[in-house]
């Protein structure tokens, strides 16, 4: 496959998507049919497609781009990752003023609140794609799959729960919708289909050390993450994580999207906007973070202490040695270097990294003759069922 590390979609929704693009070219060049992806007919094209389909417009050597508005998976040219690199350079020389970077992150559900305020559910467009990039939707949703527990974090104004539950056919699933947004949270309460869904809207800050009200521990089948990782800090990461591991049920899954390293978004960013690395304010307050593959990977599987975590580690472990010289010391090898105190401490948290993937669209502006690239990060991350052993202890205890 071409597009292996791609989204479920990219993988699932059309086999010429998975071909080489010398492939995909022969064969263009021997059908007389314009494929849906290449049409400029508006009854033969993705726009009229159902479902609607993306992942399958390569850029191949031959073509104009700006022929069309966008194409799927085309990586940055040396020119672009140059200007990318130049651009963070400068926002880094222009940060965040110490006052700013205080009052943003002390208080960021203010600022979500004044954005819900100032956009209600019309600025949004309804997330109709989610079950195309994550099949488990398609698989809750199913009529006479048994009872279901959906949780979406950071559900915004409803336009991801309530597509969801129109096109619901499992009578037993229910929609735990939550936000650490009181505006988001009303907006979705004053919805007129409200009280006649399976859903409950709910204000809940997924870093925070409590779980959402009236939802136990083990009880979620699936939880929605999209965008949401993103808004923060990096030190809230590992309460977000922990938080979806004591909710999920084992075999449960995370279905993530959020913003990729390198994405129009960072470029764009202005002066006053850096507020650390790859972390930065918006000018309507709310923060956003920029990831990588890896950096996703080590958060999920649970390597999470970071290298000054370590550090802080190491140094009071060191000074405990010194101060309580009685007690032995293990970590220590014969020529006085620290082992496995340097070493990342294990966690129980430690999620099964089903899919993930990077997800690249080049737009064009034609009049303008611009590109403009987006990377987005998409995964699938899975809480581990559990052993024989552990099923028998729970279902004894």
């Amino acid at each position: 496959m071409a597009v292996s590390d791609i989204s479920a979609l990219t993988l699932t929704d059309t086999t010429s998507a998975q071909s080489s693009p010398e492939t995909f070219l022969s064969t263009r060049n021997t059908s007389e049919e314009i494929p849906p992806h290449r049409s400029h007919d508006p009854t033969n094209n993705l726009k009229r497609s159902d479902p609607f389909q993306f992942g399958s417009r390569y850029l191949l050597p031959t073509d104009n781009p700006f022929e069309f508005n966008a194409w799927d998976h085309v990586e940055p040219s040396p020119s672009d990752i140059a200007h990318f690199e130049s651009q963070v350079i400068a926002q880094k020389a222009a940060p965040v003023s110490d006052f700013d970077r205080t009052r943003f992150n002390a208080e960021p559900a203010k600022w979500w609140n004044r954005f819900y305020a100032n956009n209600t559910s019309n600025f949004f467009k309804d997330r109709k794609w989610l079950q195309q990039e994550f099949p488990v939707l398609k698989e809750v949703t199913r009529k006479g799959v048994g009872r279901k527990m959906l949780l979406e974090i950071g559900a915004g104004a409803g336009n991801t729960c309530f597509p969801i539950l129109r096109g619901n056919e499992n009578a037993e699933l229910f929609v735990y919708a939550c936000d650490f947004s009181q505006k988001a949270v009303d907006l979705i309460r004053e919805s007129e289909v409200y009280d006649q869904s399976p859903l409950q809207a709910e204000i809940w800050d997924v870093a925070s050390a409590e779980l959402p009200p009236s939802l136990d521990e083990g009880s979620v089948d699936v939880v929605l993450m999209i965008f949401v990782f993103s808004a923060l800090h990096p030190t809230q990461w590992k309460q977000a994580v922990s938080n979806m591991w004591r909710l999920l049920k084992p075999g449960g899954e995370v279905c993530f999207r959020d913003y990729g390293r390198g994405d129009l978004a960072q470029v764009r960013m202005k002066k006053g906007r850096w507020m650390e690395e790859n972390f930065y304010i918006r000018g309507d307050g709310t923060r956003v973070y920029f990831f990588d593959q890896e950096e996703l990977k080590d958060i999920w599987s649970g390597r999470l202490l970071s290298s000054e975590e370590t550090e802080i580690q190491a140094c009071n472990e060191t000074e405990k040695r010194i101060t309580d010289p009685a007690e032995p010391d293990h970590s220590l090898d014969t020529s006085g270097r620290v082992d496995e105190v340097m070493a990342p401490y294990p966690s129980e948290v430690e999620f099964e990294i089903a899919s993930l993937g990077v997800d690249r669209r080049l737009l064009i502006n034609r009049h303008k003759q611009l590109k403009m690239y987006r990377c987005w990060m998409q995964g699938r991350f899975r809480k581990p069922e559990l052993s024989g052993n552990e099923s028998k202890i729970l279902a004894e205890g």
